[in-house]
């Protein structure tokens, strides 16, 4: 048509096509890869070139029979060596770096330079290096969905296809050619996606649950990548660790390099999305530029890679991953046999390795926060961002500037010395005492999350409505209390009390929430204002999270009598505040913790509280009795 036209002669075209030959040529020899690639990469399947897409997951359950029998766990903590290198793009004439173990606990690892090929992770690293990586089984499996079965059990253990730790020379002999250039380089056949990687290796079972998804996956994640990527605290840091000064109580550090994809090996698109909405809500609020990819996307990468044998293989590269894998996690003693919670192992680590800032107040945890409240229009994330005290900001040359002005193609990942020798005699953990130094709330806002119109685990109707009538007494008294303080004060000194005396009793609200009824907005600026969260065992709870911690934050859990379950006990008390279970008129608090129990009647509706018993608890808790 160009020639038709009489727009583009044949000589312009020779030219034009000379001139964009010479610079492929260049780009390729000399140049340097700008853009993240939207791809995925998944883990442990193998599957032939010519295996239609229609039967890549069946193929991918029949490759897990080969198993390990090996039992014996052994837990190696990562300490390598500091690095000040940058991650870069592998070139086509480059050699292949090997891989480091950045930080690992189990279920959590963080590699630099992890390749992929054919559904195999592969760790390239010579007979020295792999001492320093933990037993395979540590890090991932299978990825099948879990059952509490021998043999399921047995089937989640990996094998050699699901991750392998290969040789520099066999890395060579299977992505090098002999093909070189002028300076003798051989040409290799790998790849790399550019950028930084969230790998999950969940299946769907637990990421359609929003508990699971944020306050497990991600709580995690955040935990373990906040933690490897920040500067360990120094001992003058430590100095106070009792003091509202301390780093510890601290919502402001230094900014991490950004997530920039996350791909679940597992799940397609509708896998991670709970039927709520909340898992997509929190997502794109939280983390708006994060790529997410897909099970489809994974094998897309599985058939570039799969081979014919005699032909010479390609990988794919990524210069930045974290590993994360339920079943790994399980393995550990903190999830295993403590919490039975799988961002426990990535907290735990970091919190003893004195990594996790604002250990006291979920610092480390507060940038997605914050940003789910700004999303959500919640007046604390406004408030954090205008008053410069925010972990959305960074001070740059003395001006505070938002972190969405770093740069999304980082290139500063880089784990700043995970064997500092920073390690204080007595760790610090998260303890009521700690909790008694932060500032009073505004308000006693009490949030009753109601089961009421749910299917399962519901309050007797009765004990349901006489719950919510003792409180809303319990309210009523608290506010004539204030008011009549406030008149007697302001009659004897005849002036107005000053703002924020201590000694002036605090304003009491209550608030039933039946989400059904609520937007998501709306449920997110709830949380926000919460001072008392409470509700029976559900997932309503995980709403906690977005709790702005202070003097008085707690969560009563209502259980069936005999029931416990670790899941919002362990996640309250990582964010620095109070939990307490509460079984029809009796409660236990850290640390006199119960033990995990699912007794019958745990699902059902008709599990019995005792309201007065509630309201007395909540009573005592702000008197500062318990």
């Amino acid at each position: 048509m160009l020639f038709r036209n009489g727009s583009l002669s044949r000589r312009d075209a020779l030219l034009l096509l000379i001139g964009a030959s010479s610079m492929h040529v260049w780009s390729v020899l000399f140049g340097q890869p700008s853009s993240v690639n939207d791809q995925s990469i998944v883990i442990n399947t193998n599957v032939q070139d010519n295996v239609p897409k229609a039967t890549v997951t069946a193929f991918r359950h029949q490759t897990r029979t080969k198993l390990r029998t090996k039992t014996e766990t052994v837990v190696v903590t990562a300490l390598p060596t500091p690095t000040t290198r940058v991650s870069t793009p592998v070139l086509p004439f480059d050699e292949l770096p090997s891989t480091e173990l950045l930080a690992h606990a189990p279920g959590w690892t963080l590699f630099r330079n992890l390749y992929m090929s054919n559904g195999t992770l592969y760790i390239v690293a010579d007979d020295d290096a792999r001492k320093s990586f933990p037993e395979i089984r540590m890090m991932t499996s299978t990825g099948l969905e879990a059952e509490n079965t021998p043999e399921n059990i047995a089937m989640r253990e990996p094998t050699d296809d699901n991750m392998a730790i290969i040789s520099p020379e066999e890395a060579n002999r299977r992505w090098v050619l002999a093909t070189s250039n002028k300076k003798g380089q051989h040409l290799n056949r790998v790849w790399t996606v550019e950028g930084n990687t969230l790998l999950f290796n969940d299946p769907r079972q637990f990421l359609r649950h929003y508990y699971h998804f944020v306050a497990e996956l991600f709580f995690g994640a955040q935990a373990f990548w906040h933690g490897a990527f920040s500067p360990p605290i120094t001992p003058t840091e430590m100095d106070e660790p009792d003091s509202l000064s301390s780093v510890h109580f601290s919502t402001t550090h230094p900014p991490v390099p950004p997530m920039h994809r996350a791909i679940f090996a597992h799940s397609d698109a509708d896998g991670w999305r709970d039927s709520p909405g909340f898992n997509s809500y929190f997502l794109r609020a939280a983390l708006p530029s994060l790529i997410v990819e897909h099970i489809e996307d994974w094998n897309d990468r599985i058939t570039a890679t799969a081979t014919e044998p005699g032909e010479p293989g390609r990988a794919w590269h990524f210069p930045i991953v974290l590993l994360v894998d339920r079943s790994a996690s399980h393995r550990g003693w903190m999830c295993g046999s403590n919490t039975q919670r799988t961002a426990s192992e990535a907290w735990d680590f970091m919190r003893k390795k004195v990594r996790l800032r604002g250990l006291h107040v979920g610092g480390w945890w507060a940038p997605l926060r914050e940003a789910v409240w700004r999303f959500a229009g919640a007046k604390e994330g406004v408030a954090k961002l205008t008053s410069g005290n925010s972990a959305l900001v960074k001070e740059v040359d003395g001006t505070q500037k938002p972190l969405a002005m770093i740069p999304f193609l980082s290139e500063e990942a880089e784990v700043r010395g995970m064997d500092a020798n920073i390690q204080p005699a007595d760790i610090v953990d998260v303890g009521a005492s700690h909790q008694n130094l932060l500032p009073l709330p505004e308000k006693i806002v009490i949030s009753y999350i109601s089961r009421q119109s749910a299917r399962n685990r519901k309050l007797i109707k009765e004990d349901h409505e006489r719950m919510v009538k003792a409180i809303q007494e319990l309210v009523a008294r608290k506010n004539k209390e204030r008011s009549d303080f406030l008149t007697a004060k302001d009659g004897l000194h005849g002036q107005k009390t000053a703002t924020g005396d201590e000694s002036v009793p605090l304003a009491w609200e209550f608030n039933e929430l039946i989400a059904e009824h609520m937007t998501k907005d709306e449920q997110v600026q709830a949380a926000a204002r919460t001072t008392i969260m409470l509700g029976v065992h559900g997932n309503g709870l995980t709403h906690l999270v977005f709790m702005d911690p202070n003097r008085f934050s707690t969560v009563i859990e209502i259980f069936y009598p005999g029931g416990f379950a670790h899941d919002y006990y362990w996640t309250s008390r990582a964010l620095g505040m109070r939990h307490f279970a509460f079984w029809k008129d009796r409660y236990r608090t850290y640390p006199d913790k119960p033990d995990v129990d699912y007794p019958e009647g745990f699902q059902g509706n008709f599990i019995p509280v005792d309201g007065a018993a509630v309201a007395q608890l909540i009573e005592d808790r702000i008197a500062g009795k318990i």
